[in-house]
């Protein structure tokens, strides 16, 4: 079997549009991508079968759940693609399905479409070489330089993860891919430790890869977390505000306490504390809009009922109501009651209901 190319490169950035016509040459490479690769699954799965290595059999689990996981998202891809007809919007719709999570699967929930792309190609990788599938395997040059691909590949997620750990351990790597390739030159037989080599190169490149989606997946939720706390925190001011007005302006106010987001402390970075946080934050979240309706519904039923008495009045001048003695006592009544600081609801919507009454049409005989 010839080494299939690797996961084609992706276009824009979370957040960003890209261009249709990058678009266009990604979904198409994409699905060739799909297609080869699943042959070669297909085929690795088929000479699993036939190994005596049981062990191989959850790996070509883990390469067929990351195939399909990649599979569905580019069916996403491509129903929002709607045959080139994507706006703006929808093409930074994709680029939120190529570089967000992927959700589902706990195996492959953490990553974006991309890392598990990449991650496939790994596992693909190792796979081919620990059955012997690929005639290169047992070629030492090209099983080397396949070695020194996947430690590069494991660079760049080592980079991408600015974990001095990570880099410590692509050089360990490195060093001994040296060391084997200086015992080569030299005649030794090497096909233990290299197979070794091999081994520890696929499990490194797809740890670190997903090693990177959890550390990415860690700091978007804290910037979510942060975002939110700050959004909280400037909620208060105002909701304090109304609470005050309403305390002043209505008699018998809500005695509800504004919650105050700084007693959580700052958002923290570990996993299971960002969690707990986040639950918290959400507490928060809920107890400010129960606060906020709380003070909120009894200013705007004194205003709702200041509009109410407003057109009562305006229909009794349309009914000659407006001259009516009684009907000017029952007006005057309910804009005292209104206008008192604080003001009684409860008062003031009974005097608004009775001059509701009192404006009513008269009966014909009685105009």
């Amino acid at each position: 079997m010839s080494r299939t190319g690797r996961a084609p490169a992706p276009p824009g950035a979370l957040g960003v549009a890209a261009e249709p016509a990058e678009l266009l040459s990604y979904l198409s490479d994409l699905q060739a991508w799909l297609d080869a690769r699943r042959a070669d699954l297909d085929r690795l799965d088929s000479a699993a079968h036939r190994s005596d290595e049981s062990s191989v059999t959850a790996d070509v689990v883990l390469a067929l759940t990351l195939w399909q996981a990649v599979r569905t998202r580019t069916d996403e891809l491509v129903a929002v693609w709607d045959s080139g007809r994507a706006d703006a919007v929808a093409r930074e719709r994709m680029s939120q399905l190529i570089w967000g999570r992927l959700g589902g699967d706990p195996a492959t929930s953490l990553l974006s479409l991309v890392d598990a792309a990449r991650l496939c190609d790994a596992q693909a990788d190792q796979l081919a070489t620990r059955l012997s599938f690929d005639p290169h395997a047992a070629d030492v040059t090209a099983r080397l330089r396949s070695v020194a691909a996947g430690i590069v590949r494991a660079e760049d997620a080592a980079h991408a993860s600015a974990d001095t750990e990570d880099d410590a351990v692509v050089a360990r790597l490195r060093d001994r891919l040296a060391r084997l390739t200086s015992d080569a030159a030299r005649g030794a037989d090497i096909t233990g430790p290299l197979g070794a080599l091999e081994d520890d190169v696929a499990r490194s490149e797809r740890d670190l890869i997903v090693a990177t989606a959890r550390r990415r997946s860690l700091a978007k939720d804290r910037e979510r977390a942060v975002a939110l706390r700050t959004s909280l925190a400037d909620r208060a001011p105002v909701l304090n505000q109304v609470a005050d007005r309403c305390r002043r302006e209505i008699a018998d106010p809500p005695r509800l306490a504004v919650p105050d987001v700084a007693r959580l402390g700052d958002v923290p970075t570990e996993p299971d504390r960002l969690t707990t946080y986040v639950q918290r934050l959400g507490a928060v979240e809920r107890a400010m809009e129960k606060v906020e309706d709380a003070y909120t519904a009894p200013l705007r039923e004194r205003a709702e009922l200041r509009y109410r008495v407003k057109n009562l009045m305006t229909k009794a001048q349309g009914n000659g109501r407006a001259a009516s003695s009684t009907v000017k006592a029952g007006e005057d009544e309910a804009r005292e009651a209104l206008d008192a600081t604080p003001c009684d609801l409860a008062l003031a919507r009974h005097f608004t209901e009775q001059l509701e009454m009192l404006v009513r049409d008269l009966p014909e005989g009685h105009r």
